[in-house]
């Protein structure tokens, strides 16, 4: 060994482990969230949303019988003008009773359509998840015993110099 080592960048390994274990503390819970909000979704549209649906479809045709029934009853009774009133009172039922199982046949596709579309991304995240987990954290504890391994280094005297000063050049 002819000339001492020129270590001059174990300050910018140690500032990119500490930049990288940032990142990871960052990245774990970004993923976990958005494994949560596809869950949330998914709930919200095959469970919370979809009871909403059934429960106004039920009320919808609740109020439709009642129309209907209240339009025979003015039929029976020969009340032309009041007939008219509950013959626009049906079909204004009709309407929102079709709304109500359109919005439902829209639920049900989504509810399909999100599983189909959100699988393969959650997928690549939890793939991106282990490689953070495991890989990064590999690479934090590989970068500590290359610190340490250059300290180490940084510390052995050559023979002929003497000690090594703090900057890595021979004393």
């Amino acid at each position: 060994m002819a000339q001492s080592a020129q270590i001059t960048s174990v300050e910018a390994i140690e500032s990119f482990r500490s930049k990288l274990i940032e990142f990871i503390a960052q990245m774990r819970p970004a993923l976990g969230e958005v494994g949560s909000e596809v869950v949330r979704t998914r709930v919200w549209l095959q469970s919370d949303h979809r009871q909403y649906w059934e429960q106004e479809l039920r009320l919808r045709n609740r109020r439709l019988e009642e129309a209907k029934q209240e339009l025979f009853n003015a039929t029976m009774a020969q009340l032309n003008d009041a007939a008219a009133l509950h013959r626009m009172t049906m079909q204004r039922a009709q309407r929102a009773v079709r709304e109500a199982e359109a919005k439902l046949l829209v639920l049900k596709k989504w509810g399909r359509e999100l599983e189909n579309r959100t699988a393969p991304l959650m997928k690549q995240v939890d793939q991106l998840h282990g490689f953070i987990a495991v890989d990064m954290i590999r690479g934090v504890a590989h970068l500590d015993e290359i610190l340490k391994a250059l300290e180490a280094y940084r510390q052995v005297t050559p023979a002929a110099t003497g000690p090594v000063k703090d900057g890595g050049t021979p004393a």
